[in-house]
């Protein structure tokens, strides 16, 4: 007997899927269309490149710059370099959204008199001291001391010259009373060295190879800033930091002594409308170049936000307050944008199935109620006419209704759930079926 009643039951299923379905679909579709709009449009999935700006002569901008293209494309991100003539054609080429450049170092403090306008920062990436030499005979501790000499500044259009006119034109130094030469990094190295300017500014890291070299000669002095700390007080931008006697080259002891420098740091900045999986993936690529102890700073000391131009993004903001994001700390990058995508999606789908749980099944329940309320109109009908004591010669054509109806529910099928509703049906059948034979009968 429980055979038969499961088989029953499991041949009565598929045929109600349509009701199933009609209740069903409508909010299947609706879903499916949600997802697609919150997938594709709401959250859209990465580009596979980003566009950087980099000085190639200026600093150790390009070396970076290499090392990121390849973590990058570990993760399947290309990143795709163009030159540039320095930092303010960097700051251009952001600004410009048909320049198609998303990315760039700035040193921190070049951009304070244009505006960050539609750019943000993801941080400090580390110090790049000012080293200020000189072919002096003493020692010199002040800038102002440098009037009348002839001073390589750094290439237009570079960091190096906007700090170095900065901090010349607060210590009394101008074109007035100066030869101020437009010339940096290897070629103002080489003019200073021969003789041909008296002084030279570099912007660059204690680890470059150039301010090693130049440091090693004998016929120059490293400017050492007494009032370093008076700079910072007027820039905030600037740091005052302290090179150890020696930390250059121990075996020959350079420097001599102690010495004060001035330090902006390098700002990683890029365009406020970058896709923030990428903003999160730069973010865990710098922190593993650039987290490391260098010779000016501690170890996990950047990146860090102490930049002063740019705002912080929303991303940058909360990962230097609460860290990476679980998913992108410990999946790989395509694997935690999908899921982080996916989220996105679930979430707000999650809040439209919930009430849906309730009303679907209640739909149902009235598809199938409506299609036996059709065979209940039927049935009311025919009472109707026998009521009315019709003439006899229609009796013929309603039984054959009747019949018909009988037959239909006889081999009506409704889930197991509906059995109540379906032998109320067919006593309804029947009590019609009796009134057509009493009549029949007189």
């Amino acid at each position: 007997m429980r055979n038969k009643v499961n088989n029953y039951i499991s041949g009565v299923a598929p045929k109600f899927s349509v009701e199933l379905l009609q209740a069903f679909l409508p909010t299947l579709l609706l879903v499916l269309i949600g997802i697609f709009i919150i997938y594709k449009y709401v959250d859209p999935a990465p580009p596979e490149r980003i566009e950087m700006s980099v000085s190639m002569e200026e600093g150790n901008y390009k070396a970076f710059a290499t090392i990121y293209q390849v973590l990058l494309k570990e993760s399947g991100i290309y990143l795709d370099l163009h030159p540039s003539k320095g930092m303010h054609d960097d700051i251009r080429k952001l600004k410009n959204s048909d320049s198609g450049v998303q990315m760039a170092f700035i040193q921190d403090g070049v951009a304070s008199a244009e505006g960050s306008e539609n750019l943000v920062s993801l941080g400090s990436l580390y110090y790049e001291p000012v080293w200020i030499f000189c072919r002096c005979k003493k020692e010199i501790t002040h800038l102002s001391k440098l009037k009348g000499l002839k001073i390589a500044i750094g290439k237009d259009e570079s960091g190096t010259r906007s700090l170095s006119m900065t901090l010349l034109n607060s210590s009394g130094i101008n074109a007035d009373n100066a030869e101020l030469v437009s010339i940096g990094g290897q070629s103002a190295a080489d003019a200073l060295r021969k003789g041909e300017v008296d002084a030279a500014i570099f912007v660059d890291m204690p680890e470059s190879a150039l301010i090693r070299e130049i440091s090693r000669d004998s016929n120059l002095r490293l400017v050492n800033l007494d009032q370093a700390e008076a700079y910072t007080r007027q820039f905030p931008y600037l740091h005052h930091l302290i090179l150890p006697e020696g930390s250059l080259d121990i075996a020959n002891n350079i420097p001599d002594h102690d010495i004060n420098l001035l330090a902006p740091t390098t700002v990683l900045v890029v365009r406020d409308d970058v896709h923030p999986a990428h903003v999160y993936l730069m973010l865990k690529i710098v922190s593993k170049v650039h987290g490391g102890a260098g010779l000016l700073n501690k170890k996990r000391e950047f990146p860090a936000s102490l930049d002063s131009d740019f705002p912080l993004s929303v991303q940058a903001e909360n990962f230097y307050q609460n860290g990476l994001p679980l998913l992108d700390k410990y999946l790989p990058f395509w694997v935690a944008t999908f899921v982080n995508r996916m989220l996105i999606v679930l979430i707000p789908l999650l809040a439209l199935l919930i009430p849906l749980t309730k009303i679907i099944p209640a739909i149902y329940t009235q598809l199938v109620k409506r299609k036996l309320f059709r065979y209940y109109g039927e049935l009311r009908f025919l009472e109707t006419q026998i009521q009315a004591n019709i003439d006899k010669q229609d009796f013929e054509k309603y039984w054959a209704e009747l019949v018909d109806i009988e037959d239909r529910v006889n081999t009506l099928k409704l889930p197991v759930s509906f059995s109540q509703h379906l032998y109320e049906l067919k006593g309804s059948v029947e009590l019609v079926r009796t009134k057509f034979e009493r009549l029949i009968t007189k």
